[in-house]
């Protein structure tokens, strides 16, 4: 019998557990481990690998951007949002250039720094009527 690797199984385990919240928190971290692969890619002048990780992380935003909801008028600036960063990306992969990179990850990173935060926010117990009068 094989031995199973101790890291994928703990992988496996946390993404079978995790909440909706935390899978989508996930995907913006996967998105932006690859958006860093591919920098490093481009740094070495490995276009070949830097297109294949801007495509990972393409993917990770097509599910994002199919899990959307779109009864709740937000789906259409998260919608929104996507499509430009599928302009980064297609930039990115057509001229290799460093700043549309930076900016790509930029946006990612606040992405997800949005989604800590509405995390957090809906993990807060609701103020009790005494302590909003204070």
């Amino acid at each position: 019998m094989a031995q199973r690797n101790p890291y994928a199984t703990y992988a496996n385990n946390k993404v079978a557990s995790a909440t909706p919240a935390e899978l989508t928190l996930m995907l913006y971290e996967g998105a932006i481990k690859f958006c860093n692969l591919a920098k490093i890619d481009i740094e070495k002048n490995e276009y070949g690998d830097s297109i294949g990780h801007i495509q990972r992380a393409r993917d990770i935003i097509v599910e994002l951007q199919s899990t959307l909801d779109f009864k709740y008028p937000v789906a259409r600036d998260f919608d929104n949002i996507y499509r430009y960063i599928f302009e980064l990306m297609a930039k990115v992969n057509r001229d290799h250039d460093m700043e549309v990179l930076e900016e790509l990850l930029k946006e990612l990173r606040e992405l997800r720094d949005i989604w800590k935060q509405i995390m957090r926010t809906a993990k807060m117990p609701a103020k009790s009527a005494a302590a909003e009068e204070e």
